[in-house]
């Protein structure tokens, strides 16, 4: 999730942490096990394979990768590049997110090793294409199967927002959705709509969201014609969104 207006972290806390210091790559995988102390799991073994399989039913791969794991560098120069810069945290989330990125691919039968990027935006393979996000140590990825034309766009809230927060999610015209939806759910969608909709700029407000089947239609309020369908699954007390086609 890059950072925006309507970014997770800032709507939760209005800053971001500043780097403290280091000694090495275990003080920084401590660190960051410290920072999120006390929150649960992803998800269990059963509950991942039904989330597979969703994502799967939209054509598409599911990749799984978590900070905590062992040795993780980067799989060639340029993410060795973008890396070096990152606060020692985010540099851990980085390296998770591209991990995913490289197992949603392989779940669709592409291969993928080094992931650069270019200004925040991830630079993959010709014929490959991959979205990315992350939360409380887990990164999330989705990729789409060879040969297939569809909006690519995924979010994971593994800390659920609280309720006043949805004046910076929703407009007026929206707040009847949370009779049945959470600010989280509607906050994740809207993310995951947003990778997926060129157009999207400003805030999340600048996206309408209207209920879809069991989903959500998120359109762009500046082009409504511009729409993708989102499947939105709770996942403990998170929630995942990814985005399964043009509605």
């Amino acid at each position: 999730m890059e950072p925006r207006v309507h970014d997770r972290e800032a709507v939760e806390t209005g800053v971001h942490d500043r780097e403290p210091a280091w000694t090495g790559p275990g003080d920084m995988e401590l660190a960051w096990q410290d920072r999120h102390r006390g929150e649960p799991p992803f998800m269990a073994g059963s509950d991942m394979a039904v989330l597979r399989s969703l994502v799967a039913a939209a054509g598409l791969g599911l990749g799984v990768a978590a900070v905590s794991e062992p040795c993780a560098e980067p799989a060639g120069p340029g993410e060795a590049a973008a890396a070096a810069s990152m606060p020692s945290w985010r540099r851990l989330e980085f390296l998770a997110g591209r991990r995913a990125a490289r197992r949603a691919l392989r779940a669709v039968g592409l291969d993928c090793g080094d992931i650069p990027r270019v200004g925040r935006l991830p630079v993959f393979p010709p014929g490959s294409a991959a979205s990315i996000s992350h939360s409380a140590g887990i990164a999330v990825a989705v990729a789409r199967a060879p040969g297939r034309d569809q909006p690519l766009g995924c979010d994971l809230e593994l800390r659920p927002l609280p309720r006043e927060a949805a004046r910076l999610v929703l407009r007026a015209d929206e707040e009847g959705l949370l009779a049945a939806w959470s600010v989280t759910e509607l906050f994740s969608a809207k993310e995951a709509a947003w990778k997926a909709l060129p157009g999207a700029q400003g805030s999340l407000r600048e996206l309408g969201a209207a209920p879809c089947g069991g989903g959500l239609r998120i359109h762009l309020r500046a082009d409504p014609a511009q729409a993708v369908a989102v499947r939105v699954v709770r996942v403990g007390t998170g929630v995942f969104s990814h985005v399964v086609g043009r509605a």
